[in-house]
């Protein structure tokens, strides 16, 4: 039996997602970001085995037919995926563990996980998604023209998840998250698991 919780956070490009998850991770010792591959270029400040695992696309086919990968998914032209043996590590050792991948991947992840938590951030307004982009200063206005279109599709798949959270205030945005993760945590069968000796002696 897995000692951790399995989260999944989705967003659209520009909601926030990232910075959310970072600053839960800064909170919180017992939570880990599982590290997704990708055929995408780094972006200015990315680090290799921080934000991403870097690979070719030759790479990224062998790992996917070797059925390395937990999940996978086509965004915007590149190819990205989650291995399964980094996330079940983490969640044998007890720590629970968060994925940061689209709807695709998310529903890749429930088939195998039914028990997984799923969360999904939107923007308070679709203008203030593309301000977020344009902010970036990292993608031409077609690139951010496509993300936008790319962004409603994915967000029409909100009804599929189980917990929805809107970025319009980041500290109360951050303690959704961190409130939905606590919860999560203080199920029965979490709980039995971690205080097995003493509920044994109180019951």
């Amino acid at each position: 039996m897995l000692k951790g919780n399995l989260f999944i956070i989705t967003a659209a490009s520009g909601a926030g997602k990232t910075s959310l998850v970072e600053a839960l991770l800064a909170n919180d010792a017992q939570i880990k970001c599982s590290i997704s591959h990708t055929t995408r270029p780094p972006r200015p400040g990315e680090q290799e085995g921080v934000h991403y695992h870097f690979v070719n696309e030759v790479q990224f086919l062998e790992t996917l037919g070797a059925g390395g990968f937990l999940e996978s998914a086509n965004v915007h032209g590149a190819k990205y995926g989650t291995s399964q043996s980094s996330v079940d590590i983490g969640l044998q050792a007890g720590y629970d563990m968060i994925l940061e991948i689209d709807w695709q991947g998310a529903a890749q992840v429930r088939n195998i996980y039914p028990q997984s938590i799923s969360i999904f951030i939107l923007p308070p307004a679709v203008e203030t998604l593309e301000q977020r982009l344009y902010n970036r200063a990292q993608d031409s206005a077609e690139v951010i023209a496509k993300r936008i279109a790319a962004a409603r599709e994915e967000m029409s798949h909100v009804v599929e998840f189980d917990y929805v959270t809107i970025n319009d205030n980041f500290d109360v945005a951050l303690q959704d998250l961190a409130a939905i993760i606590r919860a999560t945590r203080l199920k029965m069968q979490s709980q039995l698991q971690r205080y097995a000796t003493l509920i044994q002696k109180l019951t």
